[in-house]
């Protein structure tokens, strides 16, 4: 899929995507898609994305935490759970602030020309009881769990715990038990889109 694609599926807001698009343009960033959305970067570096969703049409920042926002327009997806990703919704073509969206690339692009990153904080790994009694009763489980990387164990611990309901979370157990027999990662099929 390319970027004119994306934005041609989301008619609602094509035209609001089409000038973020041309504003996030006005700074030296390479445009590509990756998970299913037009990503910009700076040598190969992401730093920004835009996307369309059913309500809303938003961009986001990598790095947005380390942007200056004297306009309060920057909001963190996911409080408590999102450390770098900082990202502005917008709900008609009207509220596109255009000179605070270029200032807002600009700075980002020259974050990543320096180099500057959040420091993100790694919590433990915190395994679902669910998880631990399946990896206590099999040892070829307990095996290939332990040789998972750290970023994939705490996937999958995340993908259950996250359930609401016993019988959500036992299904999603039941589901990932084959993937990390295998090795495999939960997000691995998203890896290099």
């Amino acid at each position: 899929m390319t970027v004119d694609q994306y934005i041609q599926k989301h008619e609602r807001w094509a035209d609001s995507l089409t000038r973020l698009r041309k504003l996030v343009l006005t700074a030296p960033l390479e445009e590509t898609v990756k998970w299913g959305a037009p990503v910009y970067a700076y040598r190969d570096k992401n730093v920004l994305s835009i996307g369309a969703f059913k309500n809303h049409f938003s961009i986001w920042f990598f790095q947005g935490a380390l942007l200056k926002d004297p306009k309060g327009l920057l909001q963190n997806a996911q409080e408590g759970k999102t450390q770098a990703m900082r990202q502005i919704k917008f709900n008609d073509a009207k509220d596109i602030d255009d000179e605070a969206v270029i200032a807002l690339v600009l700075e980002a692009v020259e974050n990543q020309k320096k180099g500057k990153t959040v420091k993100i904080e790694k919590k433990p790994l915190v395994v679902p009881d669910e998880l631990k009694e399946a990896i206590s009763r099999d040892t070829e489980l307990a095996e290939a769990f332990e040789n998972l990387t750290l970023g994939k164990k705490r996937d999958y611990a995340e993908h259950i715990e996250t359930a609401k309901r016993e019988e959500t979370r036992l299904a999603r157990l039941e589901k990932i038990i084959p993937m990390i027999k295998q090795g495999i990662g939960l997000n691995d099929k998203y890896k290099n889109c």
